[in-house]
């Protein structure tokens, strides 16, 4: 990897750790979503970096895609609550993601936020160079199960690049013996153990409020031209990074309408929000990780 990727890298891991780490300071009974998600995604920005992805806030079941509208004024945390907070920054297109779970005001998951916690230490801990994408998913699913819970088969870490959140290398959860893939130096790595009381996978639910324009998309065959125009000014604003319908709405008028009219069209994906399939609380530690020749760097 060259010093200035690294360097980008390092940078972008920085934000997102201290946006990490000041969103825990915000999930507290009472505090709407909408005020969080907008107060951590700002706390990237004035660190210098970009969003990688709109702030996520995932509750109890719900194991991740979501984050609140621009006009959800009632949604707020209160008390049992089982929280994920999954955030990510950029620098010059190198993204950090990282993510925490936070019980609001009781520890009655205490045990599952240590599973998904220790797995992922567990996993740190040993990778480097050469090792297999099926032994990290057989750590992590032999931590999850010595505390008494499943690991989520169907949720995965990922393998990231320039301004690629999922760049197409998937870091398992479990023992699957069809991930025969080596780890090499230089690999940038979002790993992020899933723990559930629940199936042990999720089912696609409503939507998450989180977008991605489609690079398959194919002009010439769309006779909409406002759709083609709208479809094109949202590309350069976000790229090829997931966005915020917040976000979409203060580029845009009649945004949920332009949305859904996009969507339909195939030129931009809404990710659905993933439920565990028994509505099982859900909790999730991630880190972002480099690969070195010794083992790996922790950037988040």
């Amino acid at each position: 990897m060259e010093n200035d990727v690294y360097d980008n890298y390092i940078f972008a891991g920085k934000i997102a750790a201290k946006a990490r780490e000041y969103g825990i300071g915000l999930l507290k009974p009472g505090f709407k979503y909408l005020e969080i998600a907008e107060k951590v995604e700002s706390k990237i920005i004035e660190g210098g970096a970009g969003l990688a992805f709109p702030v996520n806030i995932s509750i109890n079941e719900i194991a991740a895609h979501f984050s609140p509208r621009h006009d959800d004024a009632t949604l707020t945390l209160k008390k049992g609550d089982v929280v994920k907070l999954d955030l990510g920054a950029h620098f010059e297109g190198y993204i950090a993601d990282t993510a925490i779970t936070v019980e609001i005001g009781s520890n009655e998951y205490e045990n599952m936020i240590k599973a998904s916690t220790e797995a992922l230490e567990n996993v740190i801990n040993f990778i480097k160079p050469q090792i297999k994408l099926f032994d990290i998913g057989k750590c992590v699913e032999d931590t999850i199960k010595s505390y008494g819970f499943k690991p989520i088969i169907n949720l995965t870490g990922h393998s990231m690049k320039r301004y690629v959140l999922h760049a197409g290398m998937t870091i398992p959860n479990v023992a699957d013996r069809s991930y025969k893939n080596k780890l090499k130096i230089g690999d940038v790595l979002a790993i992020e153990p899933f723990a559930t009381n629940g199936a042990g996978q999720v089912i696609t639910g409503e939507g998450s409020n989180i977008y991605l324009c489609k690079n398959t998309f194919k002009p010439r065959l769309i006779r909409d031209n406002r759709a083609k125009i709208m479809f094109s000014k949202a590309k350069n604003i976000f790229n090829t990074l997931p966005f915020a319908q917040r976000w979409f709405e203060k580029q845009f008028s009649n945004s949920d309408i332009l949305l859904r009219k996009l969507s339909f069209l195939g030129m931009i994906k809404h990710y659905p929000q993933l439920i565990d399939a028994n509505k099982g609380i859900v909790t999730q530690k991630e880190h972002t990780v480099i690969i070195t020749e010794e083992g790996c760097e922790v950037i988040t």
